[in-house]
């Protein structure tokens, strides 16, 4: 049994650890990724979880500032229909394929996902068509549970940053209304402080 004084020194290093980002995702392995059993694993406790802009463009990650994010979701497309990119950062069998669902804001989105290799560990990665009307689930002020079997039920707390990349996604290709222009235009040189979500920070 470790002394109180050993585990007291680790909370207060884990308590000073910088946000968690794509450098920090790229500098840690996932000790199970190689080696893991197929025993389901407990859902990941998410308070204190935040959305936050990754190094990537149209990339959100989200998890709790100074640890490995739990999830990240970008926009993608190659001049054909946008797509949102998942990634669960959490162990999968290799060869798996599941479900994962959101669940939140009346709305259930269902999406395939597989057992992905990113060169280190067997993680969870799917996608699915950005103007889903199920993708609403991502847009509303309440929060949304995301359940895989096996890789627990995670609550992803509401955000503009998450709402936002859902929309400009879903925008990509399509015509700009005139009239949306318009109103845009009206709105420049307001004077109007603007609203900013507090951005994580990489590690110094």
């Amino acid at each position: 049994m470790r002394p109180p004084i050993f585990l007291a020194c680790l909370a207060a290093l884990a308590a000073c650890q910088p946000p968690a980002t794509d450098d920090y995702v790229e500098r840690i392995a996932l000790e199970e990724g190689t080696n893991f059993a197929s025993e389901p694993l407990p859902s990941p406790d998410s308070e204190g979880a935040v959305w936050a802009r990754s190094d990537t463009e149209d990339r959100l990650l989200y998890g709790i500032p100074g640890d490995m994010p739990f999830l990240a979701m970008q926009c993608t497309s190659d001049g054909e229909e946008p797509m949102l990119a998942f990634t669960r950062f959490s162990p999968a069998d290799r060869g798996a394929t599941a479900i994962m669902a959101l669940v939140g804001n009346f709305h259930v989105a269902r999406l395939p996902v597989d057992a992905t290799f990113n060169g280190r560990a067997w993680l969870w990665q799917g996608s699915v068509a950005a103007r889903e009307p199920d993708m609403d689930v991502l847009t509303g002020p309440r929060s949304v549970e995301a359940t895989i079997p096996g890789a627990g039920s995670l609550i992803l707390n509401p955000s503009p940053l998450s709402r936002d990349l859902v929309n400009n996604c879903r925008a990509i290709g399509r015509p700009q209304d005139p009239e949306a222009e318009e109103t845009e235009t009206e709105q420049v040189g307001t004077g109007e402080p603007e609203t900013g979500e507090p951005e994580i920070a990489g590690p110094e």
